[in-house]
């Protein structure tokens, strides 16, 4: 009998830390391509996790592996328990697809890392487990990122343009048969580290930014950056952030507000300067909530701005990564050559079994 849908449960946690989300979902494949989000929900991660993860970048290699053991513990435990609190059948469950945490993203170098992706998960939650999306990729040549856009392409097709503001942004679109896609610029691994100079977890809905003053001067040192003059495919790691953004926020000695207004304002005019007049824009993750964000975005480039229900703002990623590993094991190619620069498209992740 010819297969029609599968039952997964999207994992996916981002580099702005907000926590782990999770999705399940259904994803149906004939006669087209659709995904329903059954149940979703997002564990916040404890304090000594976020410290941890925090420093990771600057881990040597054997505290690396070591904490991808632990990450991998941790996380598996949050799958598994995610299962037993919403009741998900086992025996009508398929997979688990699994992102993992990137750490580190060094493509021009043949090198990105994703912890929580070691072969026990599968033995910690209990189910088949993809994981692993990115490395392949790499080794082909490519960037190992942006990888949802092939779900724009087969869910979000109706669009213009899928934008997702999580701790970076990044673009999807249809130029002439082709998908093309990249990163944009950081976006809440910036805004959240000032935020929490002024007591909060993230400038909710931009309030902080539009109380505070634009630096000019900082404002063009930001555009000035060599990234953004760079042709796709391109991506962007918190190295990149830490190496180049917050050095040159350093430099100015002005108040945190006044840095989350220069800073919001330079987002706004990095995703202006991707899209044409009087286009479709479907904006998704947590910078779709910044509401002031949002306006400067629209006073710069005359556009429609679509934010669509909470429950797809906040899960479209674990959605995606869901279709990512159902493509896997279907055999079809998740990853985009088009959109990553690798030799050729293909069908990434690591499938693991578990036996009862």
């Amino acid at each position: 009998m010819e297969r029609k849908y599968y039952n997964v449960v999207g994992v996916m946690s981002g580099t702005s830390l907000d926590g782990i989300d999770f999705a399940y979902l259904k994803i149906t494949i004939k006669p087209t391509y659709n995904a329903q989000i059954i149940t979703a929900e997002t564990q916040s991660y404890p304090d000594a996790w976020i410290k941890k993860l925090q420093a990771a970048v600057h881990y040597n290699a054997r505290d690396l592996q070591e904490l991808n053991k632990s990450y991998t513990q941790y996380l598996g435990e949050a799958i598994h328990q995610f299962i037993e609190k919403n009741k998900i059948p086992r025996d009508t469950l398929d997979a688990i697809c699994s992102h993992g945490h990137t750490i580190l993203h060094q493509p021009d170098q043949g090198y990105t890392l994703q912890i929580g992706n070691l072969p026990e998960i599968a033995s910690i939650v209990k189910c088949k487990t993809v994981y692993d999306f990115r490395v392949q990729d790499v080794t082909l040549g490519g960037q190992g990122a942006p990888l949802v856009p092939i779900g724009d392409q087969l869910l979000f097709s109706t669009y213009d343009y899928c934008i997702n503001l999580g701790g970076f942004a990044n673009v999807s679109m249809q130029k002439e048969n082709t998908r093309i896609a990249y990163d944009i610029c950081a976006v809440n691994t910036v805004l959240n580290t000032y935020a929490l100079q002024l007591g909060k977890a993230y400038d909710d809905g931009g309030a902080f930014a539009k109380a505070g003053t634009v630096n000019i001067p900082l404002l063009d040192d930001l555009n000035a950056l060599s990234f953004f003059k760079k042709s796709p495919p391109k991506s962007l790691g918190i190295e990149w952030v830490q190496e180049h953004i917050f050095p040159i926020i350093s430099n100015y000695k002005i108040p945190p507000k006044d840095v989350l207004a220069t800073f919001t304002e330079h987002i706004a005019q990095q995703l202006a300067n991707q899209i044409k007049e009087n286009s479709a824009v479907l904006i998704t993750g947590g910078g779709a909530y910044n509401t002031y964000l949002m306006e400067r975005l629209q006073a710069l480039k005359k556009c429609e701005v679509i934010v669509p229900d909470n429950v797809l703002v906040e899960y479209k990623e674990a959605l995606i990564f869901g279709l990512l590993g159902v493509l896997k094991l279907e055999g079809k190619n998740n990853c985009l050559a088009s959109v990553t620069g690798a030799r050729k498209d293909h069908s990434s992740g690591v499938v693991i079994d578990y036996s009862y």
